[in-house]
């Protein structure tokens, strides 16, 4: 089966309004950890989160941001593979812990006007673009890669020349309090593999791409291939992450795209910053790697973005095609000391990289186990 072709891309975040922006602000090591707008500090320990400054003023929320970010990716996706407006023919694949979760909240307790249809993104997708095929997937922060993969196989399948796939969060009060009484100590950052971390912050976002199949790609401007999405879920513990599962997924991913741990030139980590997910995922990438651990640039960008949860991956494969374009690799901010199980890692550091790449890995890794890893090959022009 040839590759499938990635011909659009669109994203927004704390960090940037479009993808290029995003990117290019990613590699200027660029934060969007502000403190909290969203709602009441008072009624936290943690101060701060990445969020997007699209409110009336602080502190005063309002309901459809998720789906306004949704659309605002989709849009720019579409028009970046020439679709148009008209998508009434292209399946849509949405990837989302929480979909709307944060207006129905506003709506329960403040008595803002929402109604319950508007939870589904379907809704607002076929009103601003006619879309008929829509579907939504709710497998925590590995939700926009498992979305990935089934719109990977509905291409090889046939059942479409094209698929947009995408993904959405953002911060609820409800999750932003529950993570707030996990953490042993508050965070005020995410600092991925650092062994000073405290836990996660959370950070809005969306993110989409336009999916082609291969053999209809040409005369496409191709930004990158996916060579493979291989997921999983291990269902070894509701939060706690299982090495063999993380290892299991790697594996599978480098095997349906032929290619071996030493053929991986970057590696978009998950790197959350909790104190046992960043400890497993680079156990199992030390297990799968072994000798060649060292070899690729690795970076985790959440320590920029916060976890953007369920659009997360698809983030990360969009960060992943523009380094391998190029040849830029966004720092990991934060990290000053590794990890023990990263020590031998090649962290990209303060600074971006440049370097001469050909193809990345994308993990994602959800509660529950639901595991997802993506390998993308640069597009040679």
């Amino acid at each position: 089966m040839l590759p499938h072709a990635v011909v659009g891309v669109g994203a927004v975040n704390s960090v940037g309004g479009s993808a290029d922006e995003v990117f290019d602000a990613l590699c200027a090591g660029r934060t969007g950890r502000a403190e909290l707008r969203g709602f009441d500090r008072g009624r936290f320990r943690a101060q701060h989160a990445y969020e997007i400054d699209d409110r009336p003023e602080p502190g005063v929320d309002v309901t459809g941001r998720a789906t306004r970010w949704l659309i605002r990716a989709i849009e720019e996706a579409a028009r970046d593979a020439g679709l148009g407006d008209d998508l009434s023919e292209v399946p849509i694949l949405i990837g989302t812990g929480l979909r709307e979760l944060r207006s129905a909240e506003l709506g329960w307790r403040d008595g803002a006007a929402f109604d319950v249809s508007e939870l589904h993104f379907g809704t607002a997708l076929r009103e601003r673009f006619g879309a008929v095929r829509t579907y939504t997937f709710s497998n925590a922060c590995s939700a926009s890669l498992y979305a990935l993969a089934m719109g990977s196989d509905l291409l090889a399948a046939e059942g479409a020349d094209t698929v947009i796939v995408a993904g959405v969060d953002t911060l609820t009060e409800s999750m932003y309090g529950l993570l707030d009484r996990v953490h042993m100590q508050p965070p005020d950052q995410v600092r991925p593999f650092d062994k000073d971390r405290k836990g996660v912050l959370m950070g809005d976002g969306a993110a989409a791409i336009v999916l082609r199949r291969g053999d209809q790609a040409a005369g496409s401007a191709v930004r990158g291939l996916l060579r493979s999405v291989y997921v999983n879920c291990d269902g070894y513990h509701v939060t706690a992450p299982d090495v063999a599962g993380v290892a299991e997924a790697l594996v599978g991913a480098h095997r349906l795209a032929g290619v071996k741990s030493e053929d991986i030139d970057l590696v978009m980590l998950h790197g959350t910053g909790t104190l046992l997910n960043d400890e497993a995922e680079a156990q199992a990438i030390g297990q799968v790697f072994g000798v060649h651990a060292g070899n690729p640039l690795m970076t985790a960008v959440k320590s920029m973005t916060g976890h953007t949860s369920g659009g997360s991956g698809l983030l990360g494969l969009i960060v992943a095609l523009s380094s391998l374009a190029s040849g830029r690799v966004p720092p990991t901010v934060g990290l000053r000391e590794p990890v023990e199980e990263a020590a031998g890692f090649r962290f990209v550091r303060g600074e971006h990289a440049e370097a001469d790449l050909r193809l990345a890995q994308v993990n994602a890794f959800g509660f529950g186990g639901v595991n997802a890893v993506a390998v993308v090959e640069r597009a040679e022009k």
